[in-house]
């Protein structure tokens, strides 16, 4: 079905028409079909948050449950990945270790969005002393990596998984702050803002009606691609002893716990490692796809 536009008499005051884009069924399905990124990305993320929901409610043993006399076994029947070096099911674990992954990535991203695109937004529009302001806030917030923040956290309160949401949001402030600024003052400069300025829209409604939803996808791509970022960052500070402590399942302290068993029975290690990669592989192909998708759609 092809795609075709119908012509909608607005109310605006600057006496304008919207156009809204009426699109088949079939376009939409051309689209992401020449987006493969956004189909692997997407369905692989999905499967992991369902794992993880699935995880909250039910795992084939309990995660945390030593069984001494199955210490360090192969894949069975019984226990589908085998155990680890205190007997504990391995698949029950990866399960249980995806919660504090989605956890961590979903608080700390949101976090950093919640603070980052406001700034960033505020930054673009007002510019002057209150731009300068943010930027250099920005700059502050560079000089404190997720690594840097972590130790001054943990120093201060202790490790805890909190504290991986609070130091890697910190780090993502500064780039959700230039991001937003960037793109938004590309579409402050376009000529249907100057138009609703010159008109008397007042600086939030054009916030509101023109910059954040032309923003909006790229947002939401960058949102997606350091949420895998955050994977990584948060899976490193568990392996330091920064982040989540054990017994509790996270993918970092198995890969901490395993380093010991690093040639005798490499598989303990394998496993939370491809756990890792599959997830973060899952959130950059969808935060490409997202900008794939986004690219066609400006291109039409």
């Amino acid at each position: 079905m092809s795609t075709f536009r119908v012509s909608i008499a607005s109310d605006s005051p600057i006496g304008t028409e919207d156009v809204a884009v009426v699109e088949g069924t079939g376009t939409r399905r051309q689209r992401w079909r020449r987006s493969p990124s956004l189909v692997i990305g997407g369905s692989i993320v999905g499967i992991i948050v369902l794992v993880a929901i699935v995880s909250l409610f039910w795992t084939p043993y309990n995660p945390l449950a030593v069984d001494t006399a199955h210490v360090l076994t192969g894949p069975s029947m019984h226990h589908w990945l085998g155990t680890d070096e205190y007997g504990r099911d391995l698949l029950s674990r990866l399960m249980a270790g995806s919660q504090v992954a989605m956890f961590v990535g979903t608080l700390s991203v949101v976090f950093a969005t919640v603070i980052g695109v406001p700034a960033g937004l505020l930054s673009a529009q007002r510019g002057g002393v209150t731009s300068h302001l943010v930027l250099r806030f920005a700059d502050i917030l560079y000089g404190f990596p997720v690594l840097l923040a972590a130790v001054v956290l943990v120093a201060g309160f202790g490790a805890s998984t909190i504290i991986v949401v609070w130091a890697i949001g910190i780090a993502y402030i500064p780039i959700f702050i230039r991001v937003t600024r960037s793109n938004a003052l590309v579409v402050l400069r376009s000529e249907y803002v100057m138009a609703a300025r010159s008109y008397g829209r007042r600086p939030l409604a054009i916030m509101r009606r023109h910059v954040v939803p032309n923003i909006a996808s790229t947002m939401i791509a960058q949102m997606s691609l350091l949420f895998a970022l955050a994977i990584i960052a948060e899976a490193g500070l568990d392996f330091l002893g920064l982040g989540t402590s054990p017994p509790t399942a996270s993918w970092g302290t198995m890969l901490q716990e395993s380093q010991n068993y690093l040639s005798s029975d490499s598989f303990l290690i394998l496993l939370p490692s491809f756990a890792i990669i599959v997830c973060v592989l899952g959130f950059s192909l969808l935060g490409d796809g997202i900008g794939e998708l986004r690219d066609a759609r400006s291109d039409q």
